[in-house]
């Protein structure tokens, strides 16, 4: 299964939760691509879009591997498995989440147009482009517990088996389109796939087209 873009996933994905007949009181996208997704979502659902702002934990010698996760405003979860295999002196680790809980922060103010939207006892839509492992998904998972949601759905175009997995023991539902026990990484189901900027994520969230070039 493929899809032409991420505004493509987003209407093809609300189609099928309003077809389901999901009722939610908030669609929270998971910046930056997944607010896109998210945003045809809540047209669908005709429902507020907000984010909820989450950050990967890299391994200090190799960034871009990931091995635990964090949400906002105070979610901190590790890959227990991965840093066995792996194992990264506590103090280097301790830097890099500090940095990220640091950019976690920012994006938060930069993202958020007044205040993060009060969850307690809503029941919410986390919407991302793909789920590959599943970590950040969780960590957005535990944060909207934290803050007392209802009940709490994750919901993606397309994901791992393993990532479905891991999140059905978290969230109350995970809705995808498409499952693929072979997934490599999530540009892979996508025509275009180029990177979200924050200007594109800031138009969407004040319900404005943004501006391409």
């Amino acid at each position: 299964m493929r899809f032409a873009s991420r505004q493509d996933a987003g209407r093809q994905l609300g189609q099928h939760l309003r077809q389901r007949g999901a009722e939610v009181d908030w669609v929270l996208g998971l910046p930056r691509g997944g607010v896109v997704v998210a945003a045809g979502v809540a047209r669908c659902l005709e429902r507020p879009l907000d984010v909820l702002v989450v950050r990967k934990i890299g391994h200090p010698w190799h960034r871009e591997f990931a091995v635990g996760a964090l949400a906002e405003p105070d979610v901190v979860i590790f890959d227990e498995a991965t840093l066995v295999e792996v194992p990264v002196p506590r103090g280097q680790l301790d830097e890099v989440v500090a940095e990220e809980i640091a950019r976690l922060r920012e994006y938060g103010s930069r993202f958020h147009r007044s205040a993060s939207p009060v969850l307690q006892n809503q029941s919410v839509l986390l919407v991302d482009d793909g789920l590959a492992t599943g970590a950040t998904a969780e960590a957005a998972v535990l944060s909207a517990r934290r803050r007392g949601v209802r009940r709490v759905t994750m919901a993606a175009p397309v994901a791992s088996t393993g990532a479905v997995e891991r999140l059905r023991r978290v969230a109350d539902e995970v809705v995808t389109l498409f499952v693929d026990d072979a997934f490599e990484a999530v540009g892979q189901y996508y025509d275009e796939f180029s990177q979200t900027s924050d200007e594109e994520v800031i138009a969407l969230l004040h319900g404005a087209a943004p501006r391409r070039e």
